[in-house]
């Protein structure tokens, strides 16, 4: 997974308390993957107003049917992470990670790979050609300070804990929902699931209210919180809820994230999620210098498919305020 904006524009996400209850919506923005390839994403994090959702820093839906068509996979050559751990959960396709620690796994619909980049790691991800055109979701998660430095890893699960109550079924993909806990490891408390209802479900869902939270509709309709949502924004709910009240007609198929709002100011470019303008550069310089200590080369991928680092902007890095409680429409 890889942010490949020619021009990425830095964001420091400042830390917040979270506003309580809320509803406001995020659109999702297309973005290009893949420079030459014409690919696009829908993005709906980071926002202008809105740089995390508890420690959930980067949100994009790939393959889906609202953007713009292409016949080109997106597939992506080596690159770098750190600071951060990176989330993959696809619905249709299959993808191969390999990665500067040694992982060379394909993963399929219902799996989940999650590369925890610590001081830095490169990976690649390739989609088979021999399989439906990829759709699912990618989103990076902002490793808390006293783990920026810990030795990079890759976890794959395959049977992941799962809530069910009549006319809902959610797949628990980090952290822990009613009850149920993720196997992934986490660094802080988080919160990650695939929900599905059933036509005509009303239902309500237990949250935690120390956690923020946040959903994203993949297809289907549903009424969150008392807003009827379209596949593509991010509702925003705030904090301070216990339960949260879901009704679809049709039925529904949403991603929700969640966690206790992150309390340190993250500098955000490219692919990198650090502290410091000075530590961005510094990653930067490792990574175009081919520094083999802190970004080992990937088997199976030549120096030359490396991709190289865009240029850093001409002002120090600065940052991007976090308003929260403001609608959006």
């Amino acid at each position: 997974m890889s942010d490949l904006e020619p021009r990425p524009e830095e964001a420091v996400c400042e830390p917040a308390p979270g506003p309580g209850p809320v509803t406001e919506l995020y659109p999702a923005r297309e973005v290009p993957l893949g420079g030459v390839r014409g690919v696009f994403v829908e993005r709906v994090l980071p926002q202008r107003d809105l740089p995390t959702v508890g420690a959930w820093c980067f949100f994009d839906h790939f393959g889906s049917p609202t953007v713009t068509k292409t016949d080109a996979p997106p597939d992506i050559d080596p690159h770098p992470h750190i600071g951060l751990q990176t989330v993959t959960w696809p619905f249709v396709g299959q993808i191969r990670h390999r990665d500067s620690v040694g992982s060379d796994v394909e993963i399929h619909p219902g799996q989940l790979n999650l590369m925890t980049s610590g001081r830095g790691v490169a990976h690649s991800e390739y989609y088979s050609a021999d399989a439906p055109a990829g759709h699912g979701l990618q989103l990076w998660i902002a490793l808390p300070g006293d783990s920026t430095g810990i030795d990079a890893h890759f976890e794959q699960h395959r049977d992941l804990p799962v809530h069910e109550a009549p006319g809902l079924r959610a797949t628990v993909l980090i952290g822990t929902l009613a009850g149920q806990t993720s196997p992934a490891r986490a660094y802080t408390p988080i919160v990650g699931a695939d929900v599905v209802l059933e036509p005509g479900a009303e239902v309500t869902l237990p949250l935690d209210p120390a956690f923020e939270y946040a959903l994203m509709l993949v297809e289907g309709d549903v009424r969150a919180a008392g807003i009827d949502l379209a596949p593509g924004p991010l509702l925003y709910l705030g904090n301070e809820r216990g339960e949260l009240r879901l009704e679809s007609t049709s039925g529904a198929h949403f991603l929700l994230i969640g966690g206790e709002p992150f309390r340190e100011e993250l500098v955000m470019w490219w692919n990198f999620v650090g502290r410091s303008h000075e530590e961005i550069v510094a990653a930067r310089n490792d990574w175009e210098n081919h520094d083999l200590d802190r970004f080992p080369d990937i088997a199976g991928h030549t120096p030359q498919q490396r991709i190289p680092a865009p240029p850093l902007p001409g002002l120090h890095l600065k940052p991007r305020r976090r308003r929260v409680g403001t609608a959006h429409d």
